[in-house]
């Protein structure tokens, strides 16, 4: 059976590695996000199919699966990487962008995961992996809503890991601590050689947890430049 991924909440720097890795792989790739515009020229690179999705809205999560249903194939690796932040004193902060913040980093996780689950549960197999950030961990001034998506985004992977591991599905959560580089980064003048995660390595570390033998399965790895303060 050919391998097919799914990513999520798509974009430049580490979806588009994971896509390109894939499909350098022979992974048939979809895409998934609110505009599929800005992913054309990244789905002619990969072949990929592109899909267009609100994460947060469970008729949309239903209906990207269906659409995969009927075309390409139920994901046997499906990666959650979407994500919204709405920065500010807590005191300050607009309880509307809390609440999209919250549904985009975690319940959105939940929709993508639970249809990815019914999906892999009736194939017996396949791996669901959570992006998360430095923030999943430790919560930081200004960030309060960032810090509660991403605490929840954790604490809804460990529980599908403890539920579905018995059943053969790996769930896993990236905690991703520090800068991602981007193209002509002016951040890498001050950080120096390294001093910045390279999407292409972080993709590789996904896809080394997708093929890790079930007898040793990784629930959670977390990623920082070897600068990066602890």
């Amino acid at each position: 059976m050919q391998d097919r991924v799914l990513i999520v909440g798509a974009g430049s720097g580490l979806s588009a590695s994971l896509a390109h890795a894939c499909a350098g792989r022979g992974v048939r790739v979809a895409l998934a996000a609110r505009n599929v515009d800005k992913l054309a020229d990244l789905g002619r690179e990969t072949g990929a199919s592109l899909h267009v999705c609100d994460a947060s809205d469970p008729e949309q999560v239903a209906a990207l699966f269906a659409e995969l249903d009927a075309g390409p194939g139920a994901p046997t690796f499906a990666v959650y990487n979407a994500g919204y932040r709405h920065r500010g004193p807590v005191a300050e902060t607009d309880p509307d962008e809390v609440m999209k913040v919250l549904k985009v980093a975690a319940y959105g996780g939940y929709l993508v995961g639970r249809e990815a689950a019914r999906r892999m549960l009736d194939a017996g197999q396949g791996t669901i992996a959570f992006t998360g950030a430095s923030a999943s961990v430790k919560g930081y001034v200004n960030s309060a809503p960032f810090a509660m998506g991403k605490f929840a985004l954790r604490g809804l992977e460990q529980s599908m890991a403890r539920e579905l591991a018995p059943k053969n599905i790996h769930v896993a959560h990236f905690v991703i601590d520090g800068g991602i580089e981007q193209p002509d980064d002016p951040r890498k003048a001050e950080r120096g050689d390294d001093g910045l995660l390279d999407p292409a390595a972080i993709a590789e570390t996904y896809l080394h947890i997708h093929d890790q033998p079930r007898s040793a399965w990784t629930w959670e790895v977390e990623l920082r430049p070897w600068v990066e303060s602890f």
